[in-house]
């Protein structure tokens, strides 16, 4: 059985989701987004609306690259923006449902210039 975790989001996504909720409902399982006959999209119904939504959101060159090419690649994007914005990685861990050594592992490489701040931190904490 798969977890249940609150995730902070911002208000203006909350606006959002609740007119969608007061226009749509949700489903029985609790699920924001169902067809009109209440059954879950297909993934290719889902991979069709992606394809559209990269084309709208991104220049060329980025639909023709890799970028969030898959829906799941936003979930690596979040905890990789997490993480360079110094949110300290065991609640980086909560938040995305991993343990801090899985996190360490595939998100390591996605930290980027943070070596100047640490390097501050450090030198601040020895001048105390």
């Amino acid at each position: 059985m798969k977890t249940t975790r609150v995730v902070p989001i911002p208000p203006e996504l909350v606006a959002i989701l609740r007119e969608h909720i007061e226009r749509h409902g949700v489903a029985e399982d609790g699920r924001l987004f169902r067809t009109r006959t209440g059954a879950v999209f297909s993934g290719s119904t889902i991979s069709k609306v992606w394809k559209e939504a990269r084309a709208f959101a991104l220049t060329p060159d980025q639909v023709t690259s890799p970028l969030a090419a898959r829906p799941y690649d936003l979930r690596h994007a979040a905890v990789s923006l997490w993480l360079n914005a110094g949110v300290h990685a065991p609640e980086a861990a909560e938040r995305a449902g991993h343990g801090v050594d899985v996190l360490l592992k595939v998100y390591a490489k996605c930290i980027d210039g943070q070596r100047e701040v640490a390097n501050g931190r450090i030198l601040e904490a020895l001048s105390r």
